[in-house]
């Protein structure tokens, strides 16, 4: 079954009330049983929030701030190189901290002057409407849990690198903050759940995985990408095809590894005007259109399933 979520391991309440995050056998963590509790603890954390209080306060340790350092250095020459602009102005107008890892509260000051957005937390699986009502709202959902230490590099679901690294630095930007608005209106306007993920699949494919061509070269604006140095390195390398609706609204993709196939914009004019336009109309109806042209696949080429 399809969850905007999914790429979150599942989280547990005990009987005391305090939550447990199921890793599976083969996430970098599975055989740290420090990293495990310090899991659930943030979990926990996050679960315990209540709308309109501020982001609850994560006490991060030296080993988590130097996680987030390494990604910070890995990640500033790739954005120089292969960021698309709009991604960069965003990143400018924040200026994230690279020597910690900054609070989901003060991420949200830092947005607030500039396009209104702001975090809350996120313990694990966040139901996709709650997630994209969030975006309707000026609010994004976080986890702010960090990667396992072994692999800096990777993580196998989004933490807080991903979520303000890759995310922030879109949210800062009016341009990008107005795609996410509509996306969340887009999904108070569907009824049906193969409507909702029709929107989330286009929403993976742009807003997380979107490329475009600029100045002659193919550059990334997803949060995916930009959060992932493995990712941004490889993204060049892919099956790159045009941007298509149809077919971003009715792809399967596996959230473990790196993406092999991606829809190209011809800039971020033409994100906002077919990707904005969609959100912006969407209806129950006229997504069942849409998605009843679907091709098939190819032969020898079976749709790939969410993890």
């Amino acid at each position: 079954m399809f969850e905007e979520a999914q790429y979150f391991a599942p989280v547990h309440q005990r009987d005391d009330g305090s939550l447990q995050v199921q890793l599976g056998a083969d996430h970098p963590g599975f055989a740290d049983a420090d990293y495990r509790a310090r899991r659930d603890e943030l979990a926990t954390l996050a679960a315990r929030w209540a709308p309109g209080e501020p982001c609850p306060q994560a006490s991060y340790t030296d080993a988590e701030h130097d996680v987030w350092r390494q990604v910070s250095a890995a990640l500033r020459p790739l954005h120089e190189q292969y960021a698309a602009t709009e991604y960069l102005h965003g990143k400018e107008s924040l200026q994230l901290p690279e020597d910690h890892i900054p609070q989901l509260e003060e991420v949200s000051a830092l947005l607030a002057p500039l396009t209104g957005f702001g975090y809350q937390p996120a313990a694990g699986l966040v139901p996709l409407r709650d997630f994209y009502g969030a975006l309707a709202a000026r609010r994004f959902f976080s986890t702010q849990y960090v990667r396992h230490h072994s692999v800096p590099l990777y993580t196998p679901e989004p933490d807080v690198i991903h979520e303000v690294i890759g995310h922030g630095n879109t949210l800062a930007n009016p341009r990008f903050t107005a795609l996410y608005e509509l996306a969340g209106q887009a999904s108070q306007r569907v009824q049906s759940t193969e409507a909702l993920e029709f929107i989330s699949r286009v929403f993976w494919f742009t807003l997380e995985f979107g490329v475009l061509t600029e100045r002659g070269a193919l550059r990334a604006y997803g949060a995916g990408i930009l959060s992932s140095p493995g990712e941004t390195e490889e993204f060049r390398e892919v099956t790159i095809r045009p941007l298509d609706l149809v077919a971003m609204g009715t792809a399967d993709y596996d959230i473990t590894a790196y993406q092999d196939v991606l829809y190209a914009a011809e800039s971020f004019s033409h994100v906002e005007d077919v990707v904005g336009g969609f959100w912006e109309s969407c209806t129950d109806d006229s997504i069942a259109a849409l998605a009843a042209t679907r091709q098939p696949a190819a032969a020898g080429s079976p749709a790939r399933q969410p993890a």
